[in-house]
């Protein structure tokens, strides 16, 4: 715990820092209020924009931002160093995901504001958009530690983040894409989010969300064990 709390506090120290990292947990919850209050049309669905940006969130903000600190400490050595001074992978990834999380925590609860739920609407809204960090923070670690150097990841970083943030926006308005973006994670925290994830449909949700889960998990042993080869 120790080793998890320093990292903590010097990746918060860190992030305050750095505008590039902190714009990423205000942008989207704040482009939802504006969005939300100063958007109004016959037809749209109730909380349409808050929906909409919060599943985009969570495929941007936290592979960003441990994508970028992963990646950065991994070409200046700063990750060797941790590691050969008795800081364990699990260790390290809980601090830096935690931090993320952390930080999530107040985009998350500025969109259910901005929804107005309460109670279980707000649980739900906020178990499924913790699930959609934390996978992201994993698919951020996996490309932060797979590349070789920031340069790369940056540019792997973009087309994944693409995909994860934008497929549940277009799925609304195109079916052949809906059915491509059902293997994706986001696209499931946006069906449960927005109120489609009902019963059999929720489990369902869930039960994908799951299988990235283990997935993920599995293409980041590999790719930590490939790196600890390396070095």
């Amino acid at each position: 715990m120790r080793n998890v709390t320093a990292i903590l506090r010097k990746q918060w120290k860190d992030t305050l820092k750095n505008k590039n990292v902190l714009i990423q947990f205000v942008m989207f919850p704040a482009l939802a209020v504006l969005m939300t209050f100063a958007v109004k049309m016959p037809g749209m669905p109730e909380n349409y924009f808050v929906y909409m940006f919060a599943s985009m969130y969570i495929g941007m903000a936290p592979l960003i931002a441990v994508t970028e600190v992963l990646s950065e400490e991994k070409e200046k050595h700063t990750l060797k160093a941790l590691l050969m001074a008795n800081v364990r992978m699990p260790q390290y990834l809980a601090a830096v995901g935690g931090s993320v999380l952390l930080a999530c925590l107040v985009g998350t609860a500025c969109f259910g504001l901005t929804a107005s739920l309460s109670g279980a609407e707000f649980l739900k809204f906020s178990a499924a958009m913790m699930a959609g960090i934390i996978l992201s923070v994993l698919t951020g670690a996996i490309i932060g530690i797979a590349c070789k150097s920031q340069m790369s990841a940056t540019s792997l970083t973009v087309p994944v983040m693409m995909v994860l943030s934008f497929l549940p926006m277009l799925s609304t308005f195109n079916h052949t894409i809906k059915k491509f973006a059902t293997v994706f994670y986001s696209q499931q925290v946006y069906m449960i989010i927005s109120g489609g994830g009902e019963g059999n449909a929720a489990v369902k949700a869930w039960g994908i969300i799951a299988v990235n889960l283990c997935v993920l998990a599995a293409v980041f042993l590999y790719v930590y064990r490939r790196y600890c080869t390396e070095e």
